[in-house]
C-alpha cells in the first residue's frame, strides 16, 4: 500500500500573525507548526504503515523552509517528503492550492491520499476535497476514524452529534479531523534519520496537467478585501462600588447593552 499524506507548514498563531501589503500572510517572517488536522492524518497513515507494512510519503507546497514539516514528518516515521516550491506559487488561495498539489500526485503513485480537515491558517475545509476532484477519485471528508478492508477504506465520518459509516475502493482521498488520534512523537533516532534523509524538491516545471492560470496569486479567485491581525481589546472601566451598588450597576449595563 502505498500512502501520500499531504501537510502544511503553518504560522504558530501563538506567537500573532503578520501580513504582507496585498494581504496575504507574510509567513517567512513567523513561527510555525506542522498543521494539527494533518499531524492526524499524518499518525493514521503510520499507523497503517504499522499494521500492513505501508510505504508513506509526505507531501507539502510552499516556501524552502517548509522541508522543515516534512523532516518532522520523516522523524516520526514516513518513509519520503516532497516539497514543492517555486516562487510563481506564492499567494496562492485554495483553487490554486489545489491545483498544485494535485499537478504533484500525479506524478506519484497511491492508494490513498491523507490530508488534514483544513488548516488553522485559512480554516477552509476546502483544499482535500477539491484534490480530489482534480485527481477524478472519491473523497471522504471529517474522519473521526478509519480502517482498510481489502481494497477499500472504511471511515466513520463526523456529522454533528452522530457520524455516518463510509465505504470507498481505493485510489481515495481522506480529510483527517485532529480529533482522529493522539500523533505520537519524534523519536531522537528518527530525529538523526529525517536529517540524513534527501528531500525531493519540485518547481512548476515539474507539475503535470496544470495550466499556468491556475497557479499562484494570480490564478486564484479568492480576493481579500482586508486583513489585520488579532485586534487589541481596551483597557476597560474600572469602578470601586459597594456590592449592592455593583450588582445594580452591573444588571444597567447588561440592559443597555440588551444583554438582559
Amino acid at each position: 500500500m502505498k500512502i501520500v499524506v499531504c501537510i502544511k507548514q503553518v504560522p504558530d498563531t501563538k506567537g500573532g500573525v503578520k501580513f504582507n501589503p496585498d494581504g496575504t500572510l507574510d509567513r517567512a517572517s513567523m513561527m510555525t507548526i506542522m498543521n494539527p488536522d494533518d499531524k492526524a492524518g499524518l499518525e493514521a497513515a503510520l499507523r497503517l504503515k504499522d499494521e500492513y507494512g505501508a510505504e508513506v510519503t509526505v507531501l507539502t507546497m510552499g516556501l524552502p523552509k517548509a522541508e522543515e514539516v516534512l523532516r518532522e514528518a520523516i522523524a516520526m516515521g514516513a518513509d519520503k517528503g516532497v516539497l514543492v516550491t517555486d516562487r510563481v506559487l506564492g499567494g496562492a488561495d485554495t483553487w490554486a492550492t489545489s491545483q498544485t498539489l494535485a499537478g504533484a500526485l500525479r506524478n506519484m503513485e497511491y492508494d490513498l491520499i491523507i490530508t488534514g480537515r483544513q488548516a488553522i491558517d485559512g480554516d477552509t475545509a476546502q483544499v482535500g476535497p477539491q484534490i480530489s476532484e482534480h485527481l477524478n477519485i472519491p473523497v471522504i471528508s471529517y474522519a473521526q476514524n478509519l480502517k482498510v478492508e481489502g481494497d477499500s477504506v472504511i471511515v466513520e465520518r463526523q456529522f454533528d452529534d452522530r457520524y455516518h459509516v463510509l465505504k470507498a475502493k481505493m485510489p481515495c482521498l481522506i480529510t483527517a479531523l485532529a480529533e482522529l488520534n493522539e500523533p505520537r512523537y519524534m523519536t531522537p533516532g528518527g530525529i538523526f534519520d529525517a536529517y540524513k534523509a534527501e528531500i525531493t524538491v519540485w518547481g512548476r516545471a515539474d507539475l503535470k496537467d496544470v495550466e499556468d492560470s491556475n497557479l499562484g496569486l494570480k490564478g486564484s479567485p479568492t480576493q481579500i478585501a482586508k486583513a489585520s491581525d488579532k485586534v487589541r481589546k481596551g483597557s476597560g472601566e474600572v469602578v470601586t462600588l459597594d456590592p449592592a451598588e455593583a450588582a445594580s450597576y452591573i444588571t444597567g449595563k447588561l440592559k443597555e447593552k440588551h444583554v438582559i
